[in-house]
């Protein structure tokens, strides 16, 4: 036992403060060239230029998308619309309706008078 309280009043004796040294502060110097700094400069602007290019595509891109959509809408309305003309075109023209519009302006059906037109 008297080993362990030896130990422990040497402890506190051993605990000195330290004050810290003040180190001089080191110059650091750029590890790059001028020269290795301009081309990094280049490289940098290079890439920046490309981006800005790609999405300045990607935009032109979806534009004429937008275009080409908004045309095949107008196409397909136009298609609707010219099928609704041609179904009214075959309903007037019916022989039914003919005959009953000539009987109302007063036209006679004359056997003897027909001429057939051909289509060519």
């Amino acid at each position: 036992m008297s080993n362990l309280a030896h130990k422990l009043q040497q402890q506190p004796q051993r605990q000195v403060q330290k004050q810290p040294v003040p180190q001089p502060k080191k110059i650091r110097f750029s590890q790059l060239t001028p020269g290795e700094k301009f081309l990094g400069l280049l490289f940098a602007l290079f890439i920046t230029v490309l981006c800005v290019n790609m999405v300045s595509n990607f935009a032109t891109t979806y534009q004429v998308n937008k275009e080409i959509q908004q045309l095949e809408t107008e196409i397909a309305q136009q298609e609707r619309k010219n099928q609704d003309f041609e179904n009214q075109v075959s309903e007037l023209s019916r022989y039914e309706r003919i005959m009953a519009k000539a009987k109302e302006l007063g036209l006679k059906l004359d056997e003897n008078n027909v001429k057939v037109v051909e289509e060519q």
